[in-house]
């Protein structure tokens, strides 16, 4: 009987954040993430022995989880979760409230009621730490600082009985409490590389490895290749070629994966799957034996585009050239290569989050061997790789996803005819390889490098870097080997992606200063290493100026008729307003389907708009508007409706609006009062009295509270509640595929309309 193989690949990565000449750490996410997500991933097959998996480790987060470990990392951060509040400065506070908020709102941070609680405070001041620094008392300082650690605890470690007591104290922290949390990380941390080490000699995993500091190797062994995968992609002022960089990257890699480890790493996850015949012919030469990358590489180096039919299945024929192990030759070059495939790796990166764990599970399941299923009815085994980020897509789960990878590892334990095995476990095993006699430039992401390259602010960074490499090249000489050692370093680390990640168009996060700043910092000290003074041009941002803000709240009342037919813009002056930022996420692959979104209230209705990315999709969903009432000092949502709106050829086929009650009561308005519409974009109104909602004392009362039978509510029953949240989501084929807020929800302050248009 033909087989399935399945091989899974958690990639697990941070950018280089300490900075070597001072030796402090720009951002925390290393240690944050170390303690929330590398360990578990791995421990957690434990449970499962037949389960067998890859991970792919990058050095540079390999080595700051050890700086760590040593006590020797320097971390503001740190620093001031761990200083005593009383004792902070007005600089302290301030960098404390601008920090350690950053954190999935309602994975993270909403799971600790006090956490939250914090927050609100923050968010009343419009999140500026400069405002809202006088309104935190010390004791809220104390117990910020704790739950802001203990808030990206493994699950795991949760389970420890100290640790469990502190989280049912809940609040009002002492000094001891914060101390313990402090002392309890770095325990915590040492556990992770063990943890791998241990499981690798077991047999459970294979560990790949990444260039030391997670560079795009094509690019460094020349930005040409830019063009290669792009042709006409605006290309840098000076050309970057040094492929002796690329060499020490990997070398780097490979030495250090064996120094920690106790095993040469076998294979290679290039930094975002970027690959090129010269990195190969790199690899090949260091003993590698596998490399991996993005179907759309594959695509282009064969000829062909895997279009997928309306359920994303592959035709027989694509099936075959993906679900297969192939081989690269090419003069003296010889490569085993793997290709991940892209819609099933976005699915646990985007969907699934969104969905029950249970079923999440089983549809993972069923679209793996659904996938394979062509191949394996010609008696061929298949071999489907799902590759994607280990660590940040778990913020977007409840509890890191570990009740969704459970149910999905006991399916496959359970599953006959398919094994989960490594990626050399595969090559021993797969006999139907595919021979690959060319190979395509390119990355994981649209399979080229306009990410990296191309934009302006991308080759501006370029250009930088080439100056100061060929500074180095000029004076290393003249310098002592200790000066040589630091610039060199700071060139290797300059040359990784994450720099480029957040310049140009694409990507945008809370940290872009940040990042940009320390890349020119890196810059910098190779001059300052060599004795020299940095060019002034480094003093500069390289970034363009801010992006127009995800969301805009609502300035006055607004009332719109709902027809769906034309945007009118006067119409919807005054709303609050929610734009999707496709720049966002550390993850790439999403597809984007709703825009923005508008919503507003006047003195009866509440009001939402959803505008889509392009044309309404042309094929069957449903659009679902979350809405909740929320009373000042309650801690539980006072009415919560549901409106659900079936779509079919692109038009409104039925919608309906289910109410829940505190007591779970299900109730069904419809009537005159509520109305949806669907033409060009998505328009719904729903009477703020079904959510017993009132906006204030100079709004009159409302008069139209009947709730499909139900008694009208009385003044005192609507008078309480002081905001409305919303949130909108499309789904298809019963999966959330795209949602605005992604995370969180739109608010909207039940105030009167004098003191809407005073910010009050």
């Amino acid at each position: 009987m033909p087989v399935l193989r399945l091989i899974l690949l958690w990639h697990q990565h941070q950018p280089f954040y300490k900075d070597l000449v001072t030796g402090e750490y720009r951002l925390p996410w290393v240690r944050l993430h170390a303690l929330k997500d590398y360990y578990g991933m791995v421990k957690l097959l434990d449970e499962f022995p037949n389960v067998h998996q890859n991970f792919n480790l990058v050095p540079s987060l390999i080595t700051q989880i050890q700086d760590y470990v040593a006590g020797t990392a320097q971390d503001p951060f740190l620093n001031v979760a761990a200083k005593p509040a009383k004792d902070l400065t007005q600089k302290e506070r301030q960098f404390a409230l601008q920090y350690l908020f950053q954190a999935n709102p309602t994975n993270v941070i909403g799971r600790y009621p006090r956490y939250w609680e914090l927050r609100e405070r923050f968010r009343e001041h419009g999140y500026s730490a400069e405002k809202a620094e006088k309104y935190f008392e010390p004791q809220h300082f104390t117990d910020l600082q704790v739950l802001s650690q203990i808030a990206w605890f493994d699950e795991f470690f949760l389970e420890d009985k100290d640790v469990a007591g502190l989280i049912q104290k809940e609040r009002n922290f002492s000094l001891d409490d914060q101390s313990f949390v402090i002392k309890r990380e770095r325990e915590l941390l040492a556990k992770v590389l063990p943890a791998y080490a241990d499981a690798a000699k077991k047999g459970s995993i294979e560990i790949s490895a990444t260039p030391f500091y997670h560079p795009i190797l094509p690019l460094v062994c020349d930005t040409n290749a830019g063009a290669a995968s792009s042709p006409g992609l605006p290309l840098p002022q000076n050309r970057f070629r040094h492929p002796e960089d690329a060499r020490e990257q990997l070398v780097r890699a490979l030495d250090l994966h064996q120094q920690v480890f106790g095993v040469r790493p076998k294979g290679v996850w290039p930094s975002e799957g970027s690959v090129s015949e010269e990195t190969l012919a790199i690899a090949h030469s260091l003993g590698i034996q596998w490399m991996a990358t993005d179907e759309g590489v594959l695509g282009r180096s064969t000829g062909v585009f895997f279009q997928r039919d309306g359920n994303g299945r592959l035709p027989a024929h694509l099936a075959e050239r993906l679900y297969n192990i192939h081989r690269y030759e090419n003069g003296q070059t010889t490569m085993h290569m793997v290709f991940r495939d892209h819609t099933i790796s976005d699915l646990i990166g985007f969907v699934y989050s969104g969905m029950d764990p249970g079923d999440a599970a089983g549809h993972l399941l069923h679209n793996i061997k659904e996938a394979a299923q062509p191949v394996l009815a010609r008696g061929r085994d298949a071999v489907v790789s799902v590759i994607l980020d280990g660590e940040n897509a778990w913020e977007y789960y409840p509890k890191s996803g570990r009740e969704f990878l459970r149910r999905f590892y006991d399916a496959l334990q359970r599953e006959g005819g398919l094994e989960a095995v490594t990626v050399s476990e595969a090559i021993d095993r797969h006999h139907n390889v595919s021979p690959l006699p060319s190979l395509v430039p390119g990355s994981w992401i649209n399979a080229n490098f306009n990410v990296w390259i191309g934009a302006p602010e991308d080759n501006r960074a370029w250009d930088y870097l080439y100056h100061a490499r060929e500074f180095y090249a000029q004076h290393a000489a003249g310098a002592t080997e200790v000066q040589r050692k630091l610039a060199f370093e700071e060139i290797l680390i300059a040359e990784g992606s994450d720099w480029n990640w957040w310049y140009g168009p694409e990507h945008h996060s809370a940290n872009d200063r940040d990042f940009d700043e320390l890349y020119r910092k890196h810059l910098s000290n190779v001059y300052q290493a060599l004795g020299a003074v940095p060019p002034d041009y480094l003093s500069q941002p390289i970034t363009a100026g801010e992006v127009r803000p995800a969301f805009t709240p609502q300035t006055a009342y607004i009332h719109p008729r709902v027809t769906g037919d034309k945007v009118r813009y006067f119409e919807w002056m005054g709303a609050a307003i929610f734009t999707a930022d496709q720049r966002a996420g550390a993850m790439h692959g999403k597809q984007f389907l709703l825009d923005s979104v508008y919503a507003g209230i006047d003195s009866t209705y509440v009001y939402g708009r959803l505008d889509f990315a392009g044309p309404v999709p042309d094929m069957e969903f449903d659009l679902v508007v979350n809405l909740e009432s929320w009373a000042k000092d309650e801690a539980r949502a006072r009415r919560i409706l549901r409106l659900d709106a079936k779509v079919e050829g692109r038009k409104l086929a039925e919608w309906k609006i289910d109410g829940r009650e505190e007591d779970s009561t299900t109730i069904s308005p419809n009537g005159e009062d509520a109305k949806a519409a669907l033409l060009r974009n998505f328009e719904c109104r729903v009477p703020l009295s079904w959510l017993l909602a009132n906006p204030g004392s100079s709004a009159s009362p409302q008069t139209s509270s009947e709730l499909a039978g139900q008694p009208k509510q009385s003044a005192a029953a609507i008078a309480p509640t002081s905001r409305l949240k919303l949130r909108f989501s499309l789904w298809h084929d019963r999966m959330p595929v795209d949602a605005l807020p992604v995370e969180g929800w739109i608010e909207l302050h039940l105030v009167s309309e004098a003191e809407l248009a005073l910010g009050m």
